[in-house]
């Protein structure tokens, strides 16, 4: 019998087929203390899940709390409810909004996906982690303040974390959110939140105010629902004998168009959820980046504006390229922000530049053989550059956007998938001129890991993880601020596969270590873990 290693990758994550961060995120323990010395293997129980994530800043000034939902999750029932703004802390000119998840979990359950929708607008997007015999809790931590105008109105609330309860997946999913409502600091240099946040919804129109100076769109984008797409950087084309496979190969593009316009291009990130790679073991006290903290994508749509502003509704799409048609495993809810003119009923413009190159993507097989491993050499890169401007009352903006994205990455597998594994990188650079300031954000991506199923079923998982940001702020060629956030994961662990849980004799080791530094606050901290023990928690700033 063929093992097919990359069929139990799809096994092992069960991720629910609709998912539950703008701005950093953080997990933190609320476990025990850890033990001087971690046990031979993996247990009944370990520490809590944890991140290396900076914490959220928050102002010294005057807080409120509202509860935004409470619930248990047992199947796909979205729990519903009422929101209502705190009576003081102000009116809505906060200066700052924390969203905070506590969550806890027990028994038998793969990781689940979830959302927090408030007023239609999506607030929050994770995954949670796999829980141990006699439970876990974590939380999260999330920056809303963008979402400022939606929360100082009355809204209806919709959260869901789709799951599934039975005899054999016991875990129900029990959370609490909440929002921490902060009075704003007197003296502030930053950015003023959106004026608007209009959901994009399942209409795919928008119609912006006729006053609009900025506008950005926010894309949740995720690969997940349990089938290929969630792995979609393993796929393979069709003619390559593997378990998923892709026509175009694994290459991923995650594009927004205005009016059937090409209008923004971003690489979507790779995601490893809690289940991944075949090895829970691996994320039980520290996920992969971003597990917990599903950051959306962004596209500045500003050059556009003039053409948006007319009062009429638009058509704004988003598509993934490179995933194959009529298969489902990716969502993409989208905010539309929009930043307006209060001294102007009417901003005009033009779009004045639109450059698209051709979307490159060559993916190279080289048949196996039993004693050959398969390989599949991936390049894939595109182009875009838009240009354009708006009459405002206090000038002309003239607006460029130039995006390159790039992706190589190496799969190799043997007959059988018993071993398999994966070597890539994908590049993501920005740079959005405006009138002479520029900010450039290089982001980059990687991915190392080999799964392999040995004697006696014995199934090991090797893998490194990175995601990396930096951002250079520049007026007029002159660097005015630099500022880099790397997060770094380490992980292996073997156990025995096809057994029941306590004859797995599972151990692991994980390790990650997540830096900001430049001009600005300086975060470096490292975790590690041994078979579920934290063994190390190092700051070094």
């Amino acid at each position: 019998m063929r093992r097919r290693v990359m069929s139990m990758l799809v096994g092992v994550t069960l991720a629910a087929s609709t998912l539950l961060s703008a701005g950093p995120a953080s997990a933190h323990s609320a476990g025990p203390a850890s033990a001087d010395t971690p046990p031979p293997e993996f247990g009944n129980d370990w520490h809590d899940p944890v991140t290396a994530a900076p914490p959220i800043e928050k102002p010294h000034t005057k807080s409120c709390e509202v509860t935004v939902a409470e619930a248990q999750f047992k199947d796909f029932t979205p729990y519903k409810g009422d929101y209502a703004p705190p009576g003081k802390c102000g009116k809505g000119d906060w200066g700052k909004v924390v969203l905070r998840l506590d969550g806890k979990v027990k028994g038998r359950q793969y990781d689940r996906l979830g959302y927090l929708r408030i007023g239609g607008v999506e607030v929050f997007r994770t995954s949670t982690p796999e829980p141990s015999v006699d439970g876990i809790t974590w939380s999260v931590e999330k920056d809303v303040t963008r979402y400022r105008e939606t929360l100082s109105r009355y809204q209806q609330v919709e959260m869901l974390i789709g799951n599934v309860v039975n005899e054999t997946y016991t875990g129900i999913i029990d959370v609490k959110a909440t929002l921490t409502f902060y009075e704003p600091e007197e003296h502030t240099t930053k950015q003023a939140p959106p004026d608007r946040v209009l959901p994009l919804g399942d209409a795919t129109t928008v119609t912006t105010p006729r006053n609009s100076e900025r506008i950005v769109a926010e894309v949740y984008a995720t690969g997940s629902g349990g089938g290929c797409e969630e792995y979609w950087y393993l796929t393979v084309p069709d003619a390559a004998p593997y378990s998923c496979t892709a026509d175009d190969g694994p290459y991923r593009e995650v594009q927004v168009t205005v009016d059937g316009q090409l209008a923004g291009i971003a690489t979507p990130f790779p995601t490893v959820w809690t289940g991944g790679w075949s090895n829970p073991f691996l994320w039980y006290v520290i996920p992969g980046p971003r597990a917990f903290d599903i950051k959306p994508i962004e596209y500045d749509l500003t050059p556009f504006a003039g053409l948006l502003n007319d009062g009429r509704p638009h058509q704004v799409e988003v598509a993934v390229a490179g995933r194959p048609e009529a298969t489902t495993g990716w969502h993409t809810p989208t905010n539309i922000l929009v930043w307006q003119d209060e001294k102007s009923e009417r901003v005009t413009g033009k779009l004045t530049g639109h450059r698209a190159g051709e979307l490159a993507n060559k993916a190279t097989y080289t048949p196996g053989s039993p004693e050959q491993e398969h390989r599949l050499d991936t390049r894939g890169s595109h182009r875009l550059s838009v240009s354009g401007y708006v009459d405002t009352s206090h000038g002309r903006v003239e607006t460029t956007v130039t995006r390159a994205l790039g992706n190589t990455s190496v799969h190799r597998w043997t007959e059988g998938e018993s071993t398999d594994a994966l070597e890539s990188t994908w590049t993501d650079r920005e740079t959005v001129t405006t009138n002479g300031r520029a900010v450039h954000t290089d982001r980059t991506y990687t991915m190392d890991g080999t799964t392999t199923l040995g004697a006696g079923d014995r199934l090991r998982t090797e893998i490194a993880l990175g995601d990396r940001t930096e951002t250079v702020t520049s007026h007029d060629g002159r660097r005015t601020r630099r500022s880099v956030a790397d997060d770094r994961y380490e992980g292996d662990a073997t156990y025995t596969a096809n057994v029941p849980r306590e004859d797995r004799h599972a151990v692991g080791t994980s390790r990650e270590r997540y830096r900001v530094y430049g001009d600005g606050p300086c975060h470096d901290r490292t975790l590690a873990t041994v078979q579920g023990t934290l063994t190390e928690d190092r700051l070094r700033c």
